[in-house]
């Protein structure tokens, strides 16, 4: 496994985030505050009280980095023609019998409904089960995200049920809808399948 890996189709890309991304992803972060803030998560009460505060971008690029080297995390940032437009990460990962991890994304709006974000999490679905060789990825939406949950739809991953109260998320902890799809499901590569998807 490479955390630094590369991950290109047409115009959209996967590369790792880094610090000199710094000013462009706060620039997105601020412009996009009313689009994301929702969907975001957020350090419950206990957390605060007990010192847990919200991680600068520096730090969390380094902790992102570090966990990476340890195989627990691939973070990726989204480039579309070049330009950063967003975030995915794969997170949680696990080996040994349960060989499984979570993906979670974020788009600037300026750029939503192109194709990008679905395109972006084919392919890192592909490399979790190609290079990573994970059995299982799953992928949790708050229900009222529709924009997010149409990503996935638009993949045919399919819905497996309500986690409730899963993340603290907005300022509240929230009910959050279960994705997942297993190693061999897709024969022929998700990639493959949303680009034949667009064909039809």
């Amino acid at each position: 496994m490479t955390w630094q890996a590369k991950l290109f189709e047409g115009e959209v890309g996967l590369r790792p985030i880094r610090q000199r991304d710094a000013k462009v992803w706060r620039e997105v972060r601020l412009r996009n505050l009313a689009w994301l803030q929702q969907w975001e998560a957020t350090v419950p009460e206990e957390g605060l009280l007990s010192g847990e505060v919200p991680a600068s971008f520096g730090v969390m690029v380094r902790t992102l980095h570090r966990q990476a080297r340890l195989r627990k995390v691939v973070p990726w940032v989204i480039t579309y023609n070049g330009e950063l437009v967003g975030q995915v990460t794969v997170g949680g990962i696990t080996y040994g019998s349960m060989r499984s991890a979570y993906i979670g994304y974020w788009i600037d709006e300026k750029v939503a409904g192109r194709g990008i974000m679905p395109t972006a999490v084919a392919m890192a679905l592909d490399y979790c089960f190609e290079e990573l060789e994970l059995h299982r990825v799953e992928i949790h939406i708050r229900p009222e995200n529709t924009a997010s949950r149409r990503v996935v739809e638009k993949l045919g991953i399919p819905e497996e049920g309500l986690r409730r109260s899963y993340l603290h998320i907005d300022g509240d902890w929230r009910d959050h809808i279960c994705y997942a799809i297993v190693a061999g499901e897709r024969p022929q590569g998700v990639l493959s399948s949303w680009r034949a998807s667009q064909t039809r």
